[in-house]
């Protein structure tokens, strides 16, 4: 069997991370997202067709012609013309499979789900409750078999939301897209205009819409792991829980560890850090002496030396938070955070993209997003929510209260 994975968009919702990369190479639990998924379909497909656009090179280059015993087929989307576009991209390479899946390269799925799905036969559509149906395509079932999906319904009608994993087979290019009302073909018409369609229950999906939404998907993966120490710990280090912890990482005397935490390869963390519950540091990054971090996501060649607080947050690669810097990550007066993202725009111009809406996070609890390498003036405090995007400073003692961009 064989993958569709779409992996082409430019995904504006979620910078300033992906100023500087597409969404599938953004990593949690120090593994990019595209690399969880591959890892999900071993043993189920022999061969994973990527459609590619913004930044694709990117993908090529990170994963090459196959991932473990995967082939890896890459297409190129060079206009943004929506999924269903996408999926015909790759039409010439499904002629001879009698069924095939397709999937967002830009969320979290888990194998037994993605063997469910092929076990219910095509045509299947994988869906999952969630909190806030509203932001995806409702879908309201009946015995396993789907009755309507609903885009983004202003009034509820469904908990279930689409994943935006599917199982077709190659009648489904017998009908011909027209754009929709956003300006883009649609993978959904495909699923609307069949005549029965299976509906399956995901056990778990992380879709990452958003850049807090890494954090969730992290903490989860953490939780499901293992302890492995191939570093150097140091005498007088209290680790509690899960830990990975990389080889060539040092972890020097006097640092606190609760898990689940993950520490990435040739990392020094310490003396006297405390690292808390649901926290991944990639490669290469110095945590230093008095650094608290808790429920975060750090990137390769970050670096925060000493005497600063990072809690809730996500922060790019190539980063240094200079000394006693801050995130806030909670209201004073405990309501839900806010924060400024850019509109996904489907095929509009450039200059259309750059409208921003303030979003609801739903979290108590969110601190900042840096994008790539960000330089932090000593004593910044970035209020809950602010992002600060790739390659930008701030001065010492600055606060910061509006997106630095």
């Amino acid at each position: 069997m064989k993958a569709v994975i779409l992996a082409a968009g430019k995904s504006s919702r979620t910078y300033p991370l992906t100023e500087t990369r597409p969404k599938p190479l953004l990593k949690i639990a120090n593994k990019f997202i595209l690399q969880h998924t591959l890892e999900q379909l071993k043993g189920i497909v022999k061969e994973a067709i990527i459609i590619i656009g913004y930044k694709g090179e990117m993908i090529r280059k990170q994963f090459k012609d196959s991932f473990e015993g995967i082939k890896i087929t890459y297409i190129e989307q060079k206009e943004q013309l929506g999924s269903g576009h996408a999926l015909l991209s790759a039409k010439e390479f499904l002629q001879k499979d009698k069924e095939f899946l397709v999937m967002n390269g830009d969320d979290i799925f888990f194998s037994e789900d993605i063997k469910n799905v092929i076990k219910s036969g095509s045509i299947s559509l994988l869906v999952k409750k969630v909190s806030h149906p509203e932001r995806f395509a409702a879908v309201i079932a009946e015995k396993g078999k789907l009755k309507k999906l609903v885009e983004k319904p202003e009034s509820f009608v469904s908990n279930l939301a689409n994943t935006g994993m599917y199982l077709f087979d190659k009648s489904i290019f017998s009908l011909e897209l027209t754009k929709s009302s956003r300006g883009e073909f649609e993978i959904v018409d495909y699923i609307i205009a069949a005549k029965e369609v299976n509906v399956v229950e995901a056990s778990q999906w992380f879709p990452i819409s958003y850049p807090w939404d890494l954090l969730a998907a992290n903490a989860f993966i953490l939780s499901t792991m293992k302890s492995n120490n191939a570093g150097t710990v140091e005498p007088n280090v209290v680790m509690k829980n899960n830990i990975s912890i990389g080889k060539g990482t040092v972890i020097k005397s006097g640092t606190y560890i609760e898990g689940p935490a993950m520490i990435g390869e040739d990392c020094v963390i310490g003396p006297n850090a405390y690292i808390r519950a649901s926290t991944s540091i990639g490669n290469n990054c110095k945590i230093g002496h008095e650094v608290e971090i808790k429920n975060s996501i750090i990137m390769d060649n970050s670096a925060i030396p000493h005497l600063s607080y990072v809690g809730d947050s996500v922060i790019g690669e190539n980063c240094n938070i200079a000394a006693g810097s801050i995130t806030a990550n909670f209201r004073h007066d405990a309501g839900l955070i806010r924060s400024s993202v850019m509109k996904d725009a489907g095929d509009l111009k450039d200059k259309e993209m750059e409208t921003e809406e303030l979003v609801i996070t739903g979290l108590h609890k969110f601190g900042t997003v840096l994008g790539d390498n960000v330089k932090l003036g000593i004593k910044t405090i970035i209020y809950p929510g602010r992002k600060i995007w790739a390659g930008r400073t701030t001065l010492p003692g600055e606060i910061v209260k509006e997106d630095v961009r």
